[in-house]
């Protein structure tokens, strides 16, 4: 009993990193600019905070399933450019190519496990092709957001900045689906013992296929947010995307291996970077030391979990 305590305790502690890192941004910033933490600094600080937490939980579904995706950012960059010119235009046209492309990540899912080929070559390949469909489609910045989504996005709250509600609410969401729900916890499992899986019945190939599936519907979530923001596309708005989201990821307690994933330490370190990167845009902090910092958090909170998991490994 003693040892299942500790190792409780422990678990605990583990889970509070993404809470901690949040405050550990939250302090200085209150510290050096006290205004920030207003209703309207923090909506301006969180402004893009939404399409950030969607695509770090696109991340996530991939990394359950001991994968990881290299596209996402060119992914949310292509949907920016298909929602501000084929969405516009001719809606059905949009939807159609957007549902496309989600059936083409599923496949991606299906292609990665039944021919035993390296996601990370995959989805380097697969980026490529991402970045150049949003090439051809918008060659130049430009485009129009449609007005029912920058409608939307421009909604606000009377006493909560509208970013934080978005994210409270796609987390209680996502965390019912993947982490409550019989499906959810399924699917988890594909990463955490997938030979169990298929003694089970489950097919391995169907559950990555679904898990990318999933992937690409909260990169196409991600990307109309951000288009809603903006107003306009780019074909390389969102690059940044990708290293973000896996940062948020492991920021937020997940694990490369083992279907270890947390939904809400993944928002909590999706909202910590954005808080992060727009606080130091503020003070007209350098874009290259704006990177080195977030890399500066996720090897702090990193250094934390080898802590505890060395604690652990002694007693």
């Amino acid at each position: 009993m003693g040892f299942a305590r500790a190792g409780m305790r422990r678990a605990e502690r583990r889970a509070m990193l993404p809470a901690v890192s949040l405050a550990a941004v939250l302090v200085p910033m209150f510290v050096v600019q006290p205004n920030t933490l207003s209703y309207f600094g923090m909506s301006m600080l969180l402004n893009l905070g939404v399409p950030i937490v969607f695509a770090t939980l696109a991340q996530l579904a991939v990394i359950t399933a001991n994968e990881l995706d290299l596209s996402i950012g060119s992914f949310v960059s292509l949907v920016t450019c298909i929602g501000a010119t084929l969405l516009d235009r001719s809606p059905w046209l949009g939807w159609t190519a957007l549902a496309g492309c989600v059936a083409l990540y599923a496949l991606v899912g299906a292609l990665v496990e039944s021919r035993r080929i390296s996601s990370v070559v995959v989805t380097l390949g697969l980026s490529f092709v991402w970045n150049g469909l949003a090439v051809l489609l918008l060659p130049s910045p430009g485009g129009t957001s449609p007005v029912w989504l920058s409608t939307l996005m421009g909604l606000q709250a009377p006493y909560v900045p509208a970013p934080l509600i978005w994210s409270a609410a796609i987390a209680l969401v996502a965390h019912c689906l993947l982490m409550r729900s019989p499906a959810g916890v399924a699917l988890r499992g594909v990463g955490g013992n997938p030979e169990a899986m298929r003694r089970c019945g489950w097919s391995v190939v169907r559950a990555k296929a679904i898990l990318f599936g999933c992937a690409g519907m909260l990169g196409i979530c991600s990307g109309l947010a951000l288009l809603g923001l903006t107003t306009s596309a780019d074909a390389n708005i969102a690059l940044r995307y990708t290293l973000l989201s896996v940062a948020g990821v492991i920021l937020g307690g997940g694990e490369f291996v083992g279907g270890r994933v947390s939904v809400i330490g993944a928002v909590l370190g999706a909202v910590t970077l954005t808080l992060a990167s727009s606080f130091l845009a503020f003070l007209q902090i350098a874009p290259e030391w704006q990177i080195g910092f977030q890399g500066l958090i996720l090897i702090a909170v990193l250094s934390l979990r080898l802590v505890f998991r060395r604690k652990r490994g002694r007693r």
